[in-house]
Protein backbone atom coordinates (compact mmCIF):
# COMPACT_ATOMS: atom_id res chain seq x y z
CA UNK A 1 0.00 0.00 0.00
CA UNK A 2 1.58 3.34 -1.05
CA UNK A 3 1.98 6.03 1.61
CA UNK A 4 1.46 9.78 1.58
CA UNK A 5 2.68 12.61 3.81
CA UNK A 6 0.96 16.00 3.67
CA UNK A 7 2.86 19.04 4.89
CA UNK A 8 0.63 22.06 5.49
CA UNK A 9 1.89 25.62 5.61
CA UNK A 10 -0.18 28.66 6.51
CA UNK A 11 -3.73 29.37 7.57
CA UNK A 12 -6.75 27.32 8.57
CA UNK A 13 -8.00 27.35 4.97
CA UNK A 14 -4.94 25.34 4.00
CA UNK A 15 -5.39 22.98 6.94
CA UNK A 16 -8.98 22.38 5.88
CA UNK A 17 -7.86 21.75 2.30
CA UNK A 18 -5.29 19.24 3.56
CA UNK A 19 -8.04 17.31 5.36
CA UNK A 20 -9.81 16.93 2.02
CA UNK A 21 -6.62 16.08 0.15
CA UNK A 22 -5.97 13.29 2.65
CA UNK A 23 -9.53 12.03 2.20
CA UNK A 24 -8.94 11.83 -1.54
CA UNK A 25 -5.69 9.89 -1.06
CA UNK A 26 -7.20 7.38 1.36
CA UNK A 27 -10.10 6.80 -1.02
CA UNK A 28 -7.53 5.88 -3.68
CA UNK A 29 -5.91 3.23 -1.49
CA UNK A 30 -3.08 5.19 0.11
CA UNK A 31 -2.19 5.16 3.79
CA UNK A 32 -1.06 8.22 5.71
CA UNK A 33 2.41 8.30 7.25
CA UNK A 34 3.42 10.69 10.01
CA UNK A 35 7.03 10.81 8.78
CA UNK A 36 7.89 12.35 5.44
CA UNK A 37 11.01 10.17 5.37
CA UNK A 38 8.75 7.11 4.89
CA UNK A 39 6.43 8.54 2.23
CA UNK A 40 6.04 7.46 -1.37
CA UNK A 41 4.37 10.80 -2.13
CA UNK A 42 4.72 14.15 -0.36
CA UNK A 43 2.11 16.87 -0.81
CA UNK A 44 3.24 20.40 0.06
CA UNK A 45 0.18 22.57 0.71
CA UNK A 46 1.80 25.99 0.54
CA UNK A 47 1.23 29.52 1.81
CA UNK A 48 2.24 32.76 0.09
CA UNK A 49 0.93 35.43 2.43
CA UNK A 50 4.51 36.41 3.28
CA UNK A 51 7.93 35.66 1.83
CA UNK A 52 8.87 33.73 4.97
CA UNK A 53 6.11 31.20 4.23
CA UNK A 54 7.54 30.48 0.80
CA UNK A 55 11.04 30.28 2.28
CA UNK A 56 9.86 27.49 4.59
CA UNK A 57 8.78 25.44 1.56
CA UNK A 58 12.24 25.84 0.03
CA UNK A 59 13.80 24.87 3.36
CA UNK A 60 11.73 21.69 3.48
CA UNK A 61 12.91 20.69 0.01
CA UNK A 62 16.54 21.36 0.98
CA UNK A 63 16.17 19.04 3.99
CA UNK A 64 14.47 16.43 1.81
CA UNK A 65 17.36 16.39 -0.65
CA UNK A 66 19.95 16.19 2.14
CA UNK A 67 18.11 13.21 3.62
CA UNK A 68 17.99 11.41 0.27
CA UNK A 69 21.70 12.00 -0.34
CA UNK A 70 22.70 10.83 3.16
CA UNK A 71 20.57 7.69 3.20
CA UNK A 72 20.68 6.74 -0.46
CA UNK A 73 16.90 6.47 -0.69
CA UNK A 74 14.75 6.91 -3.77
CA UNK A 75 13.21 10.36 -4.04
CA UNK A 76 9.48 10.39 -3.24
CA UNK A 77 7.11 12.07 -5.65
CA UNK A 78 6.69 15.70 -4.54
CA UNK A 79 3.42 17.47 -5.34
CA UNK A 80 2.90 21.21 -4.90
CA UNK A 81 -0.47 22.77 -4.18
CA UNK A 82 -1.85 25.71 -2.23
CA UNK A 83 -1.15 29.39 -2.53
CA UNK A 84 2.29 29.24 -4.16
CA UNK A 85 0.41 28.42 -7.34
CA UNK A 86 0.03 32.15 -7.87
CA UNK A 87 3.31 31.71 -9.76
CA UNK A 88 2.85 30.26 -13.23
CA UNK A 89 4.24 26.79 -13.92
CA UNK A 90 7.43 28.06 -15.54
CA UNK A 91 8.18 30.23 -12.50
CA UNK A 92 7.41 27.37 -10.10
CA UNK A 93 9.75 24.99 -11.95
CA UNK A 94 12.47 27.62 -11.78
CA UNK A 95 11.95 28.40 -8.08
CA UNK A 96 11.36 24.79 -7.00
CA UNK A 97 13.06 22.44 -9.49
CA UNK A 98 12.50 19.43 -7.21
CA UNK A 99 8.72 19.55 -7.64
CA UNK A 100 7.34 16.63 -9.68
CA UNK A 101 3.71 17.67 -10.03
CA UNK A 102 1.59 20.80 -9.61
CA UNK A 103 -1.95 20.34 -8.29
CA UNK A 104 -4.33 23.33 -8.39
CA UNK A 105 -6.31 23.33 -5.15
CA UNK A 106 -9.53 23.84 -7.15
CA UNK A 107 -9.06 20.31 -8.49
CA UNK A 108 -9.37 18.88 -4.97
CA UNK A 109 -13.13 18.77 -4.65
CA UNK A 110 -15.62 17.71 -2.03
CA UNK A 111 -16.34 14.30 -3.51
CA UNK A 112 -14.53 12.46 -0.69
CA UNK A 113 -14.95 12.73 3.05
CA UNK A 114 -12.40 14.98 4.74
CA UNK A 115 -10.13 13.20 7.24
CA UNK A 116 -10.27 15.29 10.41
CA UNK A 117 -7.95 14.74 13.38
CA UNK A 118 -10.01 16.87 15.76
CA UNK A 119 -13.05 14.82 16.78
CA UNK A 120 -15.07 17.61 18.43
CA UNK A 121 -14.60 20.73 16.29
CA UNK A 122 -14.80 20.62 12.48
CA UNK A 123 -13.82 23.17 9.85
CA UNK A 124 -16.31 23.42 7.01
CA UNK A 125 -15.44 25.54 3.95
CA UNK A 126 -18.43 27.49 2.64
CA UNK A 127 -16.61 29.16 -0.24
CA UNK A 128 -13.32 29.16 -2.12
CA UNK A 129 -11.32 32.00 -3.65
CA UNK A 130 -11.88 35.72 -3.14
CA UNK A 131 -13.36 38.59 -5.12
CA UNK A 132 -11.89 41.33 -2.94
CA UNK A 133 -9.12 43.49 -4.36
CA UNK A 134 -6.99 44.33 -1.31
CA UNK A 135 -3.77 45.57 -2.91
CA UNK A 136 -1.37 43.54 -0.74
CA UNK A 137 -3.16 40.20 -1.02
CA UNK A 138 -2.07 37.21 -3.08
CA UNK A 139 -5.17 35.06 -2.41
CA UNK A 140 -7.14 36.03 -5.55
CA UNK A 141 -4.10 35.01 -7.63
CA UNK A 142 -3.61 31.69 -5.86
CA UNK A 143 -7.22 30.67 -5.23
CA UNK A 144 -9.08 32.45 -8.00
CA UNK A 145 -12.50 34.05 -8.11
CA UNK A 146 -14.85 33.52 -5.20
CA UNK A 147 -17.23 30.58 -5.45
CA UNK A 148 -19.82 29.71 -2.82
CA UNK A 149 -20.72 26.11 -2.11
CA UNK A 150 -24.40 25.23 -2.48
CA UNK A 151 -26.16 25.70 0.85
CA UNK A 152 -27.69 22.23 0.70
CA UNK A 153 -24.21 20.67 0.36
CA UNK A 154 -22.94 22.53 3.42
CA UNK A 155 -25.98 21.57 5.51
CA UNK A 156 -25.62 17.95 4.36
CA UNK A 157 -21.97 17.92 5.43
CA UNK A 158 -22.80 19.40 8.85
CA UNK A 159 -25.55 16.79 9.37
CA UNK A 160 -23.00 14.09 8.58
CA UNK A 161 -20.54 15.62 11.04
CA UNK A 162 -23.16 15.59 13.80
CA UNK A 163 -23.71 11.87 13.19
CA UNK A 164 -19.94 11.43 13.64
CA UNK A 165 -20.09 13.16 17.01
CA UNK A 166 -19.05 16.71 16.14
CA UNK A 167 -20.58 19.47 18.25
CA UNK A 168 -18.65 22.57 17.15
CA UNK A 169 -18.71 23.83 13.56
CA UNK A 170 -16.28 26.41 12.20
CA UNK A 171 -17.44 27.92 8.91
CA UNK A 172 -14.55 28.96 6.72
CA UNK A 173 -14.19 31.44 3.87
CA UNK A 174 -12.02 34.37 2.83
CA UNK A 175 -15.07 36.53 3.54
CA UNK A 176 -17.97 34.57 4.97
CA UNK A 177 -20.28 37.63 4.93
CA UNK A 178 -20.27 37.61 1.11
CA UNK A 179 -21.44 33.99 0.92
CA UNK A 180 -23.80 33.60 -2.02
CA UNK A 181 -23.35 37.18 -3.21
CA UNK A 182 -20.24 37.00 -5.38
CA UNK A 183 -20.21 38.19 -8.98
CA UNK A 184 -18.29 36.56 -11.81
CA UNK A 185 -16.16 38.63 -14.09
CA UNK A 186 -12.81 40.35 -13.71
CA UNK A 187 -9.67 38.32 -14.32
CA UNK A 188 -7.40 39.68 -11.62
CA UNK A 189 -4.16 38.37 -13.08
CA UNK A 190 -4.99 39.85 -16.49
CA UNK A 191 -5.89 43.18 -14.90
CA UNK A 192 -2.67 43.40 -12.92
CA UNK A 193 -0.51 42.25 -15.81
CA UNK A 194 -1.79 44.97 -18.14
CA UNK A 195 1.38 47.05 -17.91
CA UNK A 196 0.16 49.74 -20.29
CA UNK A 197 -3.16 50.50 -18.63
CA UNK A 198 -2.72 49.36 -15.03
CA UNK A 199 -2.78 51.99 -12.30
CA UNK A 200 -4.18 52.44 -8.83
CA UNK A 201 -7.31 53.93 -10.37
CA UNK A 202 -7.99 50.74 -12.35
CA UNK A 203 -8.38 48.61 -9.21
CA UNK A 204 -12.10 47.91 -8.59
CA UNK A 205 -13.64 48.49 -5.20
CA UNK A 206 -14.40 45.36 -3.20
CA UNK A 207 -18.06 46.33 -2.97
CA UNK A 208 -18.37 46.34 -6.78
CA UNK A 209 -17.55 42.62 -6.92
CA UNK A 210 -20.58 41.49 -4.91
CA UNK A 211 -24.34 41.70 -5.14
CA UNK A 212 -26.32 43.42 -2.43
CA UNK A 213 -28.71 41.10 -0.58
CA UNK A 214 -32.34 41.61 -1.55
CA UNK A 215 -33.60 40.53 1.87
CA UNK A 216 -31.82 38.37 4.46
CA UNK A 217 -28.15 37.86 3.48
CA UNK A 218 -27.47 34.25 2.42
CA UNK A 219 -24.81 33.84 5.12
CA UNK A 220 -27.37 34.65 7.80
CA UNK A 221 -29.74 32.09 6.30
CA UNK A 222 -26.94 29.54 6.38
CA UNK A 223 -26.28 30.25 10.06
CA UNK A 224 -29.97 29.79 10.81
CA UNK A 225 -30.16 26.46 8.98
CA UNK A 226 -27.06 25.07 10.70
CA UNK A 227 -28.14 26.23 14.14
CA UNK A 228 -31.40 24.29 13.71
CA UNK A 229 -29.50 21.01 13.42
CA UNK A 230 -29.84 18.99 16.63
CA UNK A 231 -26.49 18.28 18.26
CA UNK A 232 -24.72 21.47 17.18
CA UNK A 233 -23.57 23.39 20.25
CA UNK A 234 -21.38 26.15 18.83
CA UNK A 235 -20.94 27.83 15.44
CA UNK A 236 -17.87 29.95 14.74
CA UNK A 237 -16.96 31.65 11.47
CA UNK A 238 -13.77 32.97 9.87
CA UNK A 239 -13.27 35.51 8.39
CA UNK A 240 -15.46 38.62 8.08
CA UNK A 241 -14.84 41.82 6.20
CA UNK A 242 -15.87 45.04 7.97
CA UNK A 243 -17.53 46.63 4.92
CA UNK A 244 -20.25 43.97 4.57
CA UNK A 245 -20.90 42.95 8.16
CA UNK A 246 -24.67 43.17 7.76
CA UNK A 247 -27.01 44.45 10.48
CA UNK A 248 -28.93 41.20 10.01
CA UNK A 249 -25.75 39.31 10.92
CA UNK A 250 -25.32 41.36 14.09
CA UNK A 251 -28.92 40.63 15.04
CA UNK A 252 -28.47 36.89 14.38
CA UNK A 253 -25.40 36.76 16.62
CA UNK A 254 -27.23 38.65 19.33
CA UNK A 255 -30.28 36.35 19.32
CA UNK A 256 -28.71 32.99 18.45
CA UNK A 257 -27.01 31.46 21.49
CA UNK A 258 -25.25 28.83 19.36
CA UNK A 259 -23.11 31.43 17.58
CA UNK A 260 -19.72 32.02 19.17
CA UNK A 261 -19.19 35.43 20.78
CA UNK A 262 -15.70 35.60 19.31
CA UNK A 263 -15.62 37.62 16.07
CA UNK A 264 -12.51 37.79 13.95
CA UNK A 265 -12.71 41.16 12.20
CA UNK A 266 -9.51 42.08 10.31
CA UNK A 267 -8.73 45.80 10.34
CA UNK A 268 -5.19 45.72 8.82
CA UNK A 269 -4.54 49.39 9.70
CA UNK A 270 -6.01 52.19 11.78
CA UNK A 271 -4.92 54.86 9.32
CA UNK A 272 -7.39 56.07 6.72
CA UNK A 273 -4.56 56.90 4.34
CA UNK A 274 -3.12 53.37 4.55
CA UNK A 275 -6.57 51.75 4.37
CA UNK A 276 -7.17 53.61 1.11
CA UNK A 277 -3.83 52.44 -0.31
CA UNK A 278 -4.79 48.91 0.74
CA UNK A 279 -8.17 49.27 -1.01
CA UNK A 280 -9.92 47.87 2.04
CA UNK A 281 -13.27 49.58 1.38
CA UNK A 282 -13.82 51.22 4.78
CA UNK A 283 -12.40 53.92 7.04
CA UNK A 284 -11.29 53.80 10.67
CA UNK A 285 -14.49 55.67 11.53
CA UNK A 286 -16.78 53.13 9.84
CA UNK A 287 -14.80 50.27 11.43
CA UNK A 288 -15.13 51.77 14.93
CA UNK A 289 -18.80 52.47 14.29
CA UNK A 290 -19.34 48.80 13.37
CA UNK A 291 -17.55 47.65 16.51
CA UNK A 292 -19.75 49.98 18.57
CA UNK A 293 -22.93 48.60 16.97
CA UNK A 294 -21.85 45.02 17.60
CA UNK A 295 -20.95 45.72 21.23
CA UNK A 296 -24.32 47.37 21.77
CA UNK A 297 -26.16 44.27 20.54
CA UNK A 298 -23.68 41.64 21.80
CA UNK A 299 -22.25 42.91 25.12
CA UNK A 300 -20.14 39.78 25.69
CA UNK A 301 -18.46 39.92 22.25
CA UNK A 302 -14.72 39.25 21.97
CA UNK A 303 -12.85 40.70 19.01
CA UNK A 304 -9.81 39.37 17.16
CA UNK A 305 -8.13 40.96 14.17
CA UNK A 306 -5.36 40.97 11.56
CA UNK A 307 -2.95 43.91 11.26
CA UNK A 308 -0.17 44.67 8.80
CA UNK A 309 2.66 46.94 9.91
CA UNK A 310 5.16 48.56 7.60
CA UNK A 311 2.85 48.86 4.61
CA UNK A 312 4.49 51.08 1.94
CA UNK A 313 4.48 54.70 3.03
CA UNK A 314 3.37 53.97 6.62
CA UNK A 315 4.53 56.88 8.77
CA UNK A 316 4.81 57.19 12.54
CA UNK A 317 1.47 59.02 12.47
CA UNK A 318 -0.17 56.18 10.53
CA UNK A 319 1.14 53.69 13.08
CA UNK A 320 -0.08 55.86 15.96
CA UNK A 321 -3.55 55.81 14.39
CA UNK A 322 -3.39 52.00 14.38
CA UNK A 323 -2.32 51.94 18.02
CA UNK A 324 -5.19 54.25 18.92
CA UNK A 325 -7.75 52.06 17.15
CA UNK A 326 -6.36 48.90 18.75
CA UNK A 327 -6.72 50.42 22.22
CA UNK A 328 -10.26 51.61 21.51
CA UNK A 329 -11.46 48.20 20.31
CA UNK A 330 -9.54 46.21 22.96
CA UNK A 331 -8.77 43.19 20.78
CA UNK A 332 -8.14 39.98 22.71
CA UNK A 333 -6.03 38.48 19.95
CA UNK A 334 -4.34 39.90 16.87
CA UNK A 335 -2.33 38.31 14.10
CA UNK A 336 0.23 41.01 13.40
CA UNK A 337 2.30 40.71 10.23
CA UNK A 338 5.17 42.71 8.81
CA UNK A 339 4.43 43.78 5.26
CA UNK A 340 6.06 41.61 2.62
CA UNK A 341 5.56 42.53 -1.07
CA UNK A 342 4.06 39.61 -2.96
CA UNK A 343 4.96 39.32 -6.66
CA UNK A 344 2.14 40.42 -8.95
CA UNK A 345 0.00 42.16 -6.34
CA UNK A 346 -1.01 45.78 -6.83
CA UNK A 347 0.96 47.06 -3.84
CA UNK A 348 4.12 45.36 -5.11
CA UNK A 349 3.67 47.04 -8.49
CA UNK A 350 2.50 50.46 -7.32
CA UNK A 351 4.27 51.21 -4.05
CA UNK A 352 7.95 50.92 -3.06
CA UNK A 353 8.61 48.78 0.01
CA UNK A 354 10.10 51.79 1.79
CA UNK A 355 9.62 51.07 5.49
CA UNK A 356 12.93 49.75 6.90
CA UNK A 357 12.90 46.20 8.29
CA UNK A 358 14.05 47.54 11.68
CA UNK A 359 11.02 49.85 11.90
CA UNK A 360 8.66 47.04 10.85
CA UNK A 361 10.05 44.84 13.60
CA UNK A 362 9.69 47.59 16.22
CA UNK A 363 6.08 48.27 15.25
CA UNK A 364 5.33 44.53 15.21
CA UNK A 365 6.74 44.12 18.73
CA UNK A 366 4.70 47.04 20.09
CA UNK A 367 1.43 45.76 18.65
CA UNK A 368 2.10 42.15 19.59
CA UNK A 369 2.76 43.22 23.18
CA UNK A 370 -0.46 45.23 23.40
CA UNK A 371 -2.81 42.81 21.65
CA UNK A 372 -1.42 39.41 22.57
CA UNK A 373 0.99 39.31 25.51
CA UNK A 374 -1.17 41.49 27.74
CA UNK A 375 -4.29 39.48 26.88
CA UNK A 376 -2.73 36.02 26.92
CA UNK A 377 -4.95 34.67 29.72
CA UNK A 378 -8.12 35.71 27.88
CA UNK A 379 -6.93 34.84 24.39
CA UNK A 380 -9.44 32.70 22.46
CA UNK A 381 -8.15 29.39 21.19
CA UNK A 382 -7.87 29.60 17.41
CA UNK A 383 -6.40 26.56 15.64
Amino acid sequence: MPSVFIKTFGCQANKSDSERILGDYLARGYKETQKWQDADEIVLNTCSVRQSAEDRVRGFLVNLNKFIECHGKNKPKVILTGCMLHFNEIEIRKLLPDIDEILPIAEVGFNQKAIRKDKVSAWVPISTGCNSFCTYCIVPFSRGRERSRPMEDIVKEVNSLVKDGYKNINLLGQNVNSYGLEKSGINLRKLYMDKNNFSGKSIPTNQSQYQKPISIPPFVLLLQKISQIQGIEKITFFTSNPWDFWDELIEEIATNSKIDRFIHLPVQSGSNRILKLMNRGYTRETYLSLVKRIKAKVPDVIFGTDIIVGFPGETDKDFEDTLDLVKQVDFKVAFVARYSPRPGTASQRLYPDDVPAKIKKQRWEILDQITNKDNLKNRPLIP
